[in-house]
């Protein structure tokens, strides 16, 4: 899953696809690189991030959506906001990438079952524990594995409820959201357990701050190889798709690691 951060603020790479041409431009060459979902949004969820405007989010992702979608892509959009989402799909979006997994807008259930339902649309239901703007202020768990398994858990049954098909849902314990260092490198240590809701498992840990403290790395953009090593940890421990910046160099990644996993 190739992201396409469509502001200006995002935390490694804003504003590098904020106007619509670059946007599209680098969504196409993702796909050339070997990207099978390309994951757009117009809202930065970095820590401290402010909201934008519903119609500034509208504004920033929907003529990509469009285009791409146009181009045969399969597009997700990376949103909170249940007009956000209908309006992605009706340009063409076939998955719905939600940060408070349904929990952000009091329409996004409802309006999500619908689209799920009518649309065939797939969603991704993240953890994620406060709010951007203050969610790494002092995030707190007793046993963060059990605690993000159990919100997630919570979360497929009230999808489940409102008519969502599980097999219309995958599961992402949202890395870097209300998390340290420990938190994430836990989870990470743990995916297995993820697994055992029967659902795929979606992670992104490209470039992120704990890379950058493991590696002591400050500089985003030279986090691709910390974030090889964990993007490949995840996998080997069963993620199922990934979300990163650096196509080309996940893809040739995670080419080589399949050929050694599979050969006799």
């Amino acid at each position: 899953m190739g992201i396409i951060n469509a502001t200006p603020d995002s935390f490694s790479d804003g504003g590098e696809a904020y106007a619509f041409e670059d946007a599209v431009a680098r969504g196409l060459a993702m796909q050339a690189d070997g990207a099978d979902i390309i994951d757009v949004g117009g809202e930065s969820t970095r820590p401290g991030a402010r909201p934008v405007s519903i119609d500034e989010e509208l504004a920033r992702t929907i003529p990509v959506v469009e285009r791409l979608s146009d181009a045969g892509l399969c597009v997700s959009i990376d949103t909170r906001h249940a007009l956000v989402m209908g309006r992605a799909v009706d340009a063409g979006a076939k998955i719905i990438n939600d940060v408070t997994a349904l929990t952000g807008d009091r329409d996004a259930l409802a309006v999500a079952a619908d689209l799920a339902a009518g649309r065939g649309v797939s969603i991704v239901l993240m953890h994620m524990q406060g709010q951007p703007g203050n969610m790494q202020d002092h995030p707190v768990y007793g046993d963060v594995v059990e605690e993000v398994f159990a919100y997630l858990a919570a979360r497929v049954e009230a999808c489940c409820a409102a008519g969502i098909s599980k097999s219309q849902l995958a599961l992402d314990p949202g890395i870097g959201f209300g998390k340290t260092v420990a938190h994430n490198v836990s989870i990470l240590k743990h995916l297995e357990r993820y697994n055992h809701q029967g659902l795929p498992i979606v992670l992104g840990v490209s470039r992120k701050s704990f890379i950058g403290t493991l590696a002591a790395q400050p500089d985003a953009q030279k986090r691709v190889p910390g974030s090889l090593a964990a993007a490949l940890f995840a996998i080997a421990l069963g993620a199922n798709i990934v979300r990163v910046h650096d196509v080309a160099a996940t893809r040739q990644a995670l080419d080589v690691w399949a050929a050694i996993e599979g050969a006799d």
